[in-house]
């Protein structure tokens, strides 16, 4: 394996189709303002390394890159790459991850507005996110052990796992398709509108207006606060804990909740047969 170690680079394309490298203790960064440092590079490891320079990563297969800080100023850093890993990183630039497939993060920092658009197989672990429309359009992955903070999460994402997760983000999981959520907190308004196939299992949900258009929504065992006017229009089978503060024309199904503070069924304008039901 060929060693690059203890540079500073910042031309064009510095490491350009680097095969079976390892790259640790160097720094990107410079007056010439160099792009794409690692493009096409195949099985490498890149340790100990600060990137300040754009579009790193792209078209990489088979990587691992561990240990290192990505500014802000790294814009889209991993595209159309396969097949890797970041491991204990801190990633800041804008669109970090975008049309990837089998990428795994884990124990990494990141806060990037458009995160994860389009990728399949990708997986996240004991990590930290800030962003907005996260995972947008992703499909087949996995969360785990990590928290998220932003606004239009998990937009159009399919077959997607989410477990022991904090998740605070406004219009979550909209048209999500085959998702589930486990031992999480979810806190955010307006979550998993017009999603299908959404379960929700041992969660604690947060926010007004939750689950509504939804189609095939199921909830195990989940608690629910602040949620007023929660799934309109929804084919639902539910079984909550504790109270629900307000349920608005479910469309069919079955809500089974400790206690509701108010049932409204008026003025639907579809076809509404959900039964409904209180323990208390």
């Amino acid at each position: 394996m060929k060693r690059i170690a203890n540079l500073t680079l910042d031309e064009e394309r510095a490491l350009y189709a680097l095969r079976d490298g390892l790259v640790e203790d160097c720094t990107f960064d410079g007056p010439a303002d160099g792009e794409s440092a690692l493009k096409e590079a195949r099985n490498i490891t890149v340790r100990n390394c600060a990137f300040c320079l754009r579009y790193p990563f792209w078209h990489v297969e088979g990587f691992s890159v561990e240990n290192c800080s990505l500014t802000e100023g790294v814009r889209a850093p991993l595209w159309y790459a396969k097949g890797g890993r970041f491991d204990r990183c801190s990633v800041m630039g804008v669109k970090a991850l975008r049309e990837c497939e089998a990428v795994a993060f884990s124990r990494c920092t990141v806060e990037s507005e458009e995160f994860g658009w389009r990728c399949r197989d990708i997986s996240l672990e004991d990590s930290s996110f800030v962003s907005q429309y996260f995972l947008f359009e992703t499909k087949c992955g996995s969360m785990k052990n990590c928290t998220l903070k932003g606004k239009y999460s998990f937009q159009y994402t399919e077959d997607l796992s989410v477990e022991n997760c904090d998740l605070d983000t406004k219009d979550a999981f909209w048209h999500s398709k085959n998702v589930t959520v486990k031992n999480s907190v979810v806190k955010g308004e307006y979550l998993g509108w017009y999603s299908e196939g959404l379960t929700l299992i041992n969660c604690k949900i947060i926010g007004t207006q939750p689950l509504c258009y939804c189609k095939n929504l199921t909830l195990i065992d989940c608690t629910m606060e602040e949620t007023d006017l929660s799934f309109e229009y929804s084919s639902v089978n539910a079984t909550v804990l504790g109270e629900i503060e307000s349920v608005k024309n479910p469309a069919c199904g079955k809500i089974v909740a400790d206690r509701i503070g108010q049932i409204i069924l008026e003025d639907s304008v579809m076809a509404t047969d959900c039964e409904i039901i209180t323990k208390s």
